[in-house]
């Protein structure tokens, strides 16, 4: 895709991302773009391997969450289920079971069109436990944030 493309794609993600957030209802609609969702309409579930953290979240049918900006590189998977997801880059139906790879500084809208299970693989090389830290680490709750990020792991 053309970088025309991408940043027109981009505009059209962050305004459906911010007329979500606005309509955000804790019900159907679920993500404020400040906090990291837990919500008891989205349940999570969260797992650890050695150096992995798996995270967990049940979405039930028509219900949609705002996700925050994914700093490093990881891979999810539809378990069960059908979901739209929305990115900078394209709007995509998934039917489980499936997994993307998924690159840094995505960010995503996801729309349960069934109910679903859909788990996040991250790295987690120092076997934190503690999921406040681990997503301080994983995501960033803005592009500022995330710039900010990218700017401090350059080598």
């Amino acid at each position: 895709m053309n970088q025309e493309l991408i940043t027109q794609q981009e505009e059209k993600i962050n305004l459906l991302t911010h007329l979500l957030i606005k309509s955000e209802d804790g019900v159907n609609i679920i993500g404020n773009g400040r906090d990291i969702v837990h919500h008891e309409s989205v349940p999570l579930k969260h797992s650890f391997a050695d150096q992995i953290y798996i995270r967990q979240m049940n979405m039930s049918k028509d219900t949609m969450v705002v996700g925050a900006i994914h700093k490093d590189l990881h891979v999810w998977f539809l378990l069960t289920g059908n979901l739209t997801v929305a990115t900078k880059e394209n709007v995509e139906e998934y039917i489980a079971p499936c997994y993307v790879v998924s690159k840094p500084g995505t960010q995503r809208v996801i729309y349960a069109n069934e109910d679903s299970i859909f788990v996040n693989i991250h790295k987690n090389p120092n076997n934190i436990t503690d999921i406040d830290t681990l997503e301080k680490q994983l995501v960033a709750m803005s592009k500022k944030e995330y710039e900010e990020h990218l700017k401090n792991n350059t080598i």
